[in-house]
């Protein structure tokens, strides 16, 4: 069983603190294996942090001691933005176990900064359903698909709206080439936990995985595309088909080429494709995190 009886004792001003290249080690990685630490990359210049920074520290004190929050001014710590590749703020990371498990760009409206505390807050005060969700993902990527699916369903038991139980088993039922199940099994997800990221991101790897069942030969794709680079059907098609040959950061350059040459082709399907793929990895892959920069730079030239 976990308990936060000692966290939710806390002082409100434990709950918040500022951190250095000095002290990031314990503030955050040490402090994590307590409980869930949510670390805010900003600086002083940022415009959006100003906005950020309070609308979390609120949504972290309403937590209650489930959560604590450190702030790491960027320009101060450039070392930690290096390390942990920050390559725009504000840049929110959440901690677990010294390990980062979730985060985000940018600023977020305030009822998703509500539920992106609740969800890491939710990571240490499960009732040891987090030791269980954790054994299952392993199980997942050491291969073992039938077990995690039998272990995320056992979680699901024991409470039915836990979404990255409930996220896990949708993917444990691809990874057994099942799409159908798991479109069905997705099709009846609790009102509650609909909108939650680990439900997104399973949607989205459905979607990934009924286009890679479609998908053509990279051979005559490439070839399609180096004899015609205006071919934007074909490019659009080689990303779909690197996408399911696992070669997911070369189908973000094709797309990213697309949208490049052609931002409106097909209803701006470039954008809605990188997004789809972006959903379905965590947010703090490194793929997501150049893909998004690149994509939101060529948006804004």
């Amino acid at each position: 069983m976990f308990g936060l009886d000692g966290a939710t004792a806390a002082p409100k001003a434990d709950l918040i603190k500022d951190s250095t290249e000095a002290t990031f080690m314990a503030d955050v990685i040490e402090a994590s294996r307590e409980v869930p630490v949510i670390v805010d990359f900003w600086a002083p210049w940022c415009g959006p942090c100003k906005t950020l920074g309070p609308a979390l520290e609120a949504a972290v004190k309403a937590a209650k001691g489930k959560v604590k929050m450190v702030k790491v001014d960027v320009d101060q710590n450039q070392m930690i933005a290096g390390q942990l590749r920050i390559q725009s703020i504000p840049t929110v990371y959440a901690f677990w176990q010294g390990q980062p498990v979730d985060g985000f760009q940018g600023a977020l409206p305030g009822s998703e900064i509500t539920k992106f505390v609740e969800r890491v807050a939710a990571l240490a005060g499960d009732g040891g359903l987090a030791e269980a969700i954790e054994a299952a993902e392993q199980m997942l990527a050491e291969g073992a698909a039938v077990d995690a699916v039998e272990t995320f369903a056992a979680i699901l038991g024991e409470e039915p709206e836990n979404a990255a139980a409930f996220g896990g088993l949708v993917r444990s039922y691809l990874a057994l080439g099942q799409v159908e199940q798991a479109e069905g099994f997705l099709a009846g997800v609790p009102a509650k936990i609909a909108g939650a990221k680990e439900v997104d991101a399973a949607r989205a790897q459905i979607e990934l995985a009924k286009q890679a069942a479609k998908a053509g030969p990279l051979d005559a794709l490439e070839a399609a595309v180096a004899a015609n680079a205006d071919d934007h059907q074909a490019r659009f098609d080689l990303a779909v088909a690197l996408n399911a040959a696992g070669q997911v950061d070369a189908a973000v350059d094709q797309l990213l080429e697309l949208f490049r040459r052609d931002r409106e082709w097909n209803e701006g399907a470039a954008r809605a494709q990188l997004l789809t793929i972006f959903d379905a990895l965590k947010p703090t892959d490194p793929i997501v995190l150049k893909g998004r920069r690149r994509l939101s730079s060529m948006i804004f030239a």
